[in-house]
């Protein structure tokens, strides 16, 4: 066999054991009638799973079926809509954890590979490469997601909440099949993000997040503004849009600008500035640090929350 393909193999035996296929069920008529399918992958030893939160938000009933064909009913823990993560949990033994990676080690152009269960098929693999990073993703929705990882491995329907894994078979990003009519782009939410959502889902089933209300793409800042500037920053924000009505809207921040800081802390990604953005940070005054036409500047603003769809 040879070597990508011994890469890929190694990869999918790392991870496959963690990976469940989700169907859903509605109740009608005291029936539960199937309402679709998605994926998912355990992360822990107590039987909690990732998954989208598109995917089991709107579900009266969870059934998981793991690789070995058992299957188990799992429990909502809770949902964020903002970042499409869900945490579902499964009270059963004898499953396997998938290891969680970092996906700020990621690199444009690195391996990556997708598993998930398209249309019902179990366990499907594809691969592909690391095409963007640190973009805002809009969903069906309209709601804006952030350090999202675009790739060109093959997604569809039923991919939604599966792996994305590196070539060491360790998670990096959370698979989400919500745009239609794309050729050859697929999104992956990032496994940092994801963990950080996990932390507030499981003490209160929901999250309170500040946010700003801008799609953002995760650039490089010239070198000779970063020795200029004495910057802390590799990376910047480059702000792609600015939603109407948010907190952004309201203040002097324009299309163009790279964000490089909040409130004083250096910015490098979208994960750094996610975790800054905490429910204390709601409707209180604050800087962003930007770079506009080579120049550095102060912006005020006051982050707000967002409200449900």
């Amino acid at each position: 066999m040879d070597a990508f393909s011994n890469i890929v193999v190694g990869a999918v035996s790392n991870i496959k054991n963690a990976v469940v296929k989700i169907d859903i069920f509605k109740r009608q008529n005291n029936k539960f009638i199937a309402a679709g399918s998605g994926s998912g992958f355990i992360f822990s030893s107590d039987g909690l799973i990732f998954t989208n939160s598109h995917v089991v938000k709107s579900a009266d009933k969870i059934k998981v079926s793991l690789l070995d064909g058992a299957e188990e009913e799992a429990f909502l823990i809770g949902d964020d809509p903002d970042t499409d993560i869900a945490v579902i949990k499964i009270y059963a033994s004898g499953y396997s954890i998938a290891k969680l990676g970092n996906s700020e080690d990621l690199k444009i152009g690195q391996l990556v590979i997708a598993i998930g269960n398209p249309y019902g098929y179990q366990h499907t693999v594809t691969t592909g490469v690391v095409s963007a990073l640190g973009r805002t993703l809009r969903t069906t929705s309209g709601r804006l997601v952030d350090n999202v990882i675009q790739s060109d491995a093959a997604l569809n329907p039923g991919n939604s909440g599966g792996p994305m894994v590196n070539a060491e078979g360790e998670v990096v990003g959370v698979n989400t099949a919500v745009i239609r009519g794309a050729q050859g782009l697929s999104f992956a939410v990032g496994i940092n993000t994801a963990k950080d959502i996990a932390g507030y889902l499981i003490k209160e089933g929901k999250v309170l997040k500040a946010y700003l209300g801008v799609m953002m793409q995760e650039i490089n800042i010239n070198p000779r503004i970063i020795n200029f500037y004495g910057l802390k920053n590799s990376k910047g924000l480059f702000v792609i849009s600015i939603e109407k009505n948010s907190p952004a809207s309201r203040t002097a921040l324009r299309e163009g600008d790279i964000i490089i800081g909040f409130d004083n802390s250096t910015v490098n990604n979208s994960n750094e500035l996610f975790k800054l953005l905490t429910k204390d940070r709601i409707e209180k005054p604050a800087q962003l640090t930007i770079i506009r036409s080579a120049q550095k500047l102060d912006i005020s603003i006051s982050p707000g929350l967002q409200t449900a769809a």
